[in-house]
């Protein structure tokens, strides 16, 4: 059986981001956290750090192996939110943990990777038939840091 897992390499604190990510997103976990034993280009034994976890029942790995590549945009997580209630508490966790706000949705966490915290009606209004209502929902969208189902949705019904 295939398996696909997306591996975040983390030059310190892998363990502390996962234990703060899975506090904050539904339906995830730790799972096994590994030493490497060996010497490895990144240090000597016991100096990488292996951590499986579920984000939204999502398999990751993150392993703590000193610098090398930082976090960019070309890699983000999406949490799809089921309300405002859900973008509001998640967007203000990852705030409140030293992350910095972007835009339309986007954040960048204390550790450097990106994220966008979605909420679920924004994907039901892109996705339907009323493509000019999905325009001017998107219009709104671009003006945005943290998104508001509110005005997504206000203007995605005047568009009509």
């Amino acid at each position: 059986m295939v398996k696909v897992i997306s591996h975040l390499w983390f030059a310190e604190g892998a363990r502390e981001a996962v234990e703060f990510y899975v506090s904050l997103v539904p339906n995830s976990a730790i799972g096994d956290i590994t030493t490497v034993p060996a010497e490895t280009p990144s240090g000597p034994p016991g100096s990488v750090e292996i951590v499986e976890f579920t984000l939204g029942g999502q398999n990751f790995m993150a392993m703590q192996a000193g610098p090398f590549e930082p976090f960019n945009h070309a890699y983000s997580v999406q949490v799809i939110c089921e309300d405002q209630a859900e973008v509001d508490r998640i967007w203000d966790g990852f705030l409140g943990n030293g992350g910095t706000a972007e835009h339309c949705g986007w954040l960048r966490d204390r550790w450097g990777l990106s994220w966008q915290i979605v909420p679920k009606a924004l994907a039901e209004m892109m996705s339907g038939a009323r493509k000019g209502n999905a325009k001017k929902m998107t219009e709104a969208m671009l003006q945005m840091v943290k998104l508001d189902v509110a005005t997504l949705e206000k203007a995605f019904q005047e568009a009509a």
